[in-house]
């Protein structure tokens, strides 16, 4: 007997075999050279994921949170934890995601942030066609402004006039309904300046960072790290996800990542594009996460100059 899991249409990424003697999982492991050790199980005692690492890129084969035992059986539930939603838990695919992740965000924007302009901007096309939103980039936006390159612009002005530019430009974009914005990387971008993120929680944020992280665990340590460092902007990022090196090729399994990130972020805690709505609404007045009432001024508080007041 063989039985094919699918999505919302029949998919075969993954495979069960129950024969005479034996019951086997084949998990689909995409295009590239695997080996054993690039491959991870983690469970406990409620759950099991598999992941695959590729190029720098862990990505999820297969996962589940409903693991039990009854009587004298292993039960793991394959079934569907929220049947409105595209995706089965256990399986993640491109498709699957970008489906999914397009109810959950609400129209929510997503903003990208890090090092590096020119991933921000590959990263978010590639989310744009996936989820159906506008792709926009502050660094197009700013040259058409200026009317000069960037590195001209910060030659002549310097890198803090380029970042309060930027800071404008965010604010501009902060109402702006189902976009993937890249923004400017390193020094003279707004998003690594503590100070400036006002604008930004108005959607989901990502930090793409690259690592040098040699395994999983390692990576997961050194984003805990970063998330940890208040005196980096990009530590405000609500996602980070760590890049083994960077090739163009794989911009797709990048983009993958951020959705697969979101959407764990968002299933914590489904409140979180009604949350950024009120948040817009009120004018982005840089009180994330903790949203004050009406009428709250924060230019009367100590705490005005957190971007996390």
């Amino acid at each position: 007997m063989s039985l094919l899991l699918f999505s919302d249409q029949f998919v075969e990424l993954m495979q069960f075999s129950d024969g005479s003697s034996e019951v086997e999982l084949r998990l689909e492991l995409g295009q590239g050279d695997v080996t054993p050790k690039d491959i991870y199980v983690d469970a406990n005692e409620s759950s099991l994921a598999i992941r695959v690492q590729q190029s720098g890129i862990v990505r999820t084969l297969m996962e589940t949170s409903t693991l039990y035992i009854d009587e004298d059986q292993l039960v793991i539930s394959l079934k569907k934890q929220n049947s409105e939603l595209k995706w089965p838990d256990i399986v993640e695919s491109w498709e699957s995601l970008s489906a999914g992740i397009t109810q959950l965000l609400r129209g929510t924007s997503i903003y990208l942030v890090g090092e590096s302009t020119e991933i921000n901007q590959r990263i978010a096309r590639e989310l744009a066609v996936g989820l159906g939103y506008t792709p926009l980039c502050t660094k197009e936006l700013l040259e058409t402004y200026a009317k000069q390159s960037m590195e001209t612009w910060v030659n002549e002005e310097g890198s803090d006039a380029v970042a309060e530019a930027e800071s404008a430009i965010l604010e501009s974009l902060s109402s702006q309904a189902r976009a993937v914005i890249a923004t400017l990387g390193g020094k003279k971008g707004a998003a690594g300046r503590v100070n400036q993120w006002r604008h930004l929680f108005a959607g989901f944020t990502v930090w793409l960072s690259l690592s040098q992280a040699t395994d999983e665990e390692s990576a997961k340590e050194e984003a805990k790290r970063n998330m940890q460092d208040s005196g980096r902007g990009y530590s405000n990022a609500e996602v980070v996800v760590k890049l083994g090196g960077w090739d163009p090729n794989y911009s797709k399994a990048v983009a993958q990542a951020v959705l697969s990130a979101l959407k764990r972020l968002i299933l914590a805690d489904k409140d979180l594009p009604g949350k950024k709505s009120l948040y817009i609404r009120l004018g982005c007045r840089g009180d994330w996460p903790d949203i004050k009432p009406p009428g709250w001024d924060p230019s009367t508080s100590l705490d005005a100059s957190s971007p996390r007041s």
